[in-house]
């Protein structure tokens, strides 16, 4: 290993990754590439580069006083950028903005490769990333803005693929003329498209306990990148997905759901429809369907990507029956503003 992958998530949401050679402070690396992160005197002296890590493996060093940096800090996963020396990937929080770190969103440009319907519900985007651009770093549950060709506009999407992959990947819900939908409708292989990012908070974490991933329709995207994330890794970890959609229309990459069943050997999942007419046997909301052992919370790392009114109602869910979990990570997504036709 000649150097780590660090990714720098800023408070507005952008993130950065930056390569940091072995024994490399995290500062120095930043500095190498153009971000500049808080500091003052980049002696350990100050604490002006304090940033919280929020996985991987380093060193500190010893080499700051405890005015810039206390054991408890410590303890709780605080850093000192200036004295880092990470042995592995890490992730690191830094509390300010992309804009006063002088960086900015990254943008490239990919060509559709494929552009698959299921039922009236969704579109499976796949886009082959230019050769001539770096396979895109991204952590697994974050997403992009697509800029929709002919339009002015960008829509958000979460990646549905791993990172690292020159093919990413993309469930975007159906919208009957949506701007997206209605370019969608006519693309074809080749067409081009620019994207930013990648972007925003809701990202698998380290993974030391069980995971509850609950998706609401086309929130099921960000958990595919997670689960083949975790699959590439051989987790041994118990994982329960909670698939909820409104009408079994809305049921879509079942399939690839199933896959990592074999690949994963403690991942179950549940699919539910809350359409009453529907003959699935489990009907109803996503409440009405945890596990059993969702009161053990405080031993639960819960992820949740939705519509409002699902994250709302298991927000009171657990409220209402003193849930706890060790950590609980959403997401909310609302549908995009149709595209207004001309007469």
């Amino acid at each position: 290993m000649t150097s780590y992958r660090i990714a720098l998530n800023f408070e507005d949401g952008v993130t950065r990754f930056v390569e940091c050679k072995v024994g490399e402070k995290v500062l120095d690396a930043a500095f190498r590439n153009r971000i500049n992160l808080p500091m003052d005197c980049s002696d350990g002296v100050c604490g002006t580069c304090k940033c919280r890590a929020e996985s991987g493996v380093y060193d500190l060093g010893g080499d700051y006083i405890d005015d810039a940096l206390t054991e408890d800090e410590a303890a709780e996963g605080l850093v000192l950028t200036c004295q880092m020396v990470p042995s592995s990937d890490c992730v690191i929080a830094v509390p300010t903005t992309s804009l006063v770190c002088k960086t900015g969103q990254q943008k490239f440009a990919a060509t559709v490769a494929q552009v698959t319907p299921h039922n009236d519900a969704a579109i499976l985007l796949e886009l082959d990333v230019d050769a001539a651009t770096v396979a895109p770093a991204f952590l697994p549950g974050q997403y992009v803005n697509i800029d929709v060709p002919g339009s002015g506009q960008s829509r958000s999407y979460s990646f549905s693929s791993a990172p690292g992959d020159r093919r990413i990947a993309f469930l975007i819900k159906k919208i009957p003329g949506g701007t997206m939908s209605h370019w969608l409708a006519r693309a074809k292989a080749g067409d081009r498209l620019d994207l930013t990012g990648p972007l925003g908070s809701f990202y698998m974490r380290d993974v030391q306990r069980p995971l509850l991933l609950l998706a609401g329709g086309t929130g099921l995207a960000p958990f595919l990148s997670m689960l083949e994330v975790l699959g590439q890794a051989g987790s041994q970890q118990k994982i329960h997905l909670i698939y909820a959609v409104t009408r079994d229309l809305d049921l879509v990459l079942v399939d690839a759901i199933e896959a990592y069943v074999a690949r994963l050997p403690n991942f179950t999942f549940a699919t539910v429809v809350a359409d009453q007419a529907s003959s699935h046997p489990r009907r109803g909301w996503v409440t009405q369907h945890m596990p059993d052992d969702t009161a053990d919370g405080g031993n639960l790392d819960v992820y949740l990507c939705g519509p409002p009114p699902m994250v709302d109602a298991v927000r009171h869910y657990f409220d209402d029956n003193g849930v706890k979990p060790n950590s609980f990570h959403y997401e909310k997504f609302t549908p995009n503003v149709a595209l207004k036709e001309s007469a």
